[in-house]
């Protein structure tokens, strides 16, 4: 079976066989390693450190996440059988492009730029807010204090709004009460009188 590993990154491969005519209703086993020695490793299933099972109907797979400047070693069985030396393949990964770093560096600088832009933006109008209510104050103090008739004016303004209107209650009449004093009556005799002991 002839494998082909095909556009080798720092991070990807992709990885082309042939269709294995037994496997057509189950799956392929994609199996690697890093850091692959020939003359210490044998293709044994356990050694491998990850596996991916892929549908009988595909015939590539992308690996992702390998690590720059690595040699490792792929095979593909089909059910997950233990591989022979023809179903593998040694391949290297390259070096981190320099491009790609200054691309993310780019990338986090301006995250970096954008999110402390929109922070000094925030803190500018919370300090412009705060300086023109203190000024309007001010200004408003300063106005109440050169006119002091306005000031007047509004301080009976404010009264009127606060005052509430006057009711008027009807005066009930009480009968009188008439207490007693050292045994003496004061006030005059009627017809309602009340005494208190």
């Amino acid at each position: 079976m002839v494998i082909s590993v095909q556009n080798i990154t720092a991070n990807t491969a992709v990885v082309i066989w042939p269709s294995i005519s037994g496997c057509t209703d189950s799956f392929y086993s994609i199996m690697y390693k890093s850091n692959w020695n020939t003359m210490l490793s044998e293709y044994s299933k356990k050694s491998f450190q990850k596996e991916e099972r892929i549908p009988a109907s595909r015939t590539f797979f992308t690996i992702e996440n390998l690590t720059p400047l690595t040699t490792y070693i792929l095979c593909v069985t089909c059910q997950s059988a233990i591989p022979s030396s023809d179903q593998c393949r040694i391949f290297h990964t390259l070096g981190q492009d320099a491009s790609s770093m200054n691309s993310k560096k780019k990338d986090l600088a301006l995250g970096i730029w954008l999110t402390s832009s929109i922070l000094l933006l925030i803190i500018a109008c919370i300090l412009i807010y705060g300086c023109l209510h203190i000024w309007w104050r001010r200004r408003q103090e300063r106005n109440k204090r050169q006119n002091p008739e306005s000031m007047e004016k509004d301080k009976r303004e404010d009264w009127a709004k606060n005052e509430e209107p006057l009711v008027e209650y009807k005066k009930e009449e009480l009968p009188e009460v008439y207490l007693l004093s050292g045994g003496k009556l004061k006030g005059e005799v009627a017809p309602n009188r009340v005494d208190l002991i």
